[in-house]
């Protein structure tokens, strides 16, 4: 019997944990084991190397301006094997802050700017005295599939060049309440804002997460082989 493991690197998860977003990954967790894959999970946090080589999933989550602020001094030293990470089409999944700082920048509440690593295409400005707060539905149509969420961000998020957004909002204000827009899809890098978490409410996007790291690491036929025998 064979025994599957990926691993997943938890960026920054002892500073980046806000709105019950680690759920994300306890559903990562639960998919893979009801298909017999191990999810082996380590948080990479503050002056720790990244080893892309080490990791088939990240997750990068959200936090309050000042720990964004600590993570983002540091994030420069991981940027290029987190961009090597995203161009070999591994699976990232960022929520929140996450998001905002793979991106180009993003504005905080008092108006400093707050660099990214500009692995992806985007960025992020702020609203005067506004947030956008509640609930969010909205449909994929290249995956045929709506997505059900809680949002609650100050951030307006702009998607660039390369960059296709995770759905397209029927309910609530999206990346920026301007253009329909809702999170962001590169390569496999999925973004979003939406909290709750996002994979508990939508399990069909865990599932799409755990299937594409998995056939990544070991081949479609290993897949094909693994499903028939659950």
């Amino acid at each position: 019997m064979n025994n599957y493991t990926l691993n997943l690197a938890h960026l920054y998860g002892n500073l980046l944990n806000t709105y019950g977003d680690n759920g994300n990954i306890l559903m990562l967790q639960y998919v893979g084991r009801q298909l017999g894959i191990t999810v082996e999970t380590t948080v990479v946090s503050i002056h720790e190397p990244f080893d892309d080589q080490a990791f088939d999933l990240i997750f990068f989550g959200g936090g309050q301006d000042y720990e964004q602020v600590i993570v983002a001094k540091d994030l420069p030293s991981k940027k290029e094997a987190l961009t090597r990470f995203i161009e070999e089409e591994k699976v990232v999944l960022a929520i929140c802050g996450g998001y905002q700082m793979l991106g180009h920048y993003y504005i905080g509440a008092k108006g400093e700017k707050i660099n990214g690593i500009s692995a992806l295409d985007h960025y992020t400005i702020s609203q005067e005295n506004n947030r956008f707060i509640g609930d969010v539905k909205i449909y994929n149509e290249t995956f045929d599939e709506t997505y059900y969420g809680f949002e609650n961000h100050n951030g307006r998020t702009f998607l660039g060049e390369g960059e296709q957004a995770l759905g397209k909002v029927l309910e609530g204000k999206g990346n920026n309440g301007e253009d329909q827009t809702e999170g962001v899809i590169y390569k496999n890098v999925f973004g979003s804002y939406f909290h709750g978490p996002l994979l508990a409410r939508n399990p069909q996007l865990a599932e799409r997460l755990i299937k594409t790291a998995f056939i990544k690491k070991y081949g479609e036929t290993a897949f094909d082989t693994l499903t028939k025998t659950k």
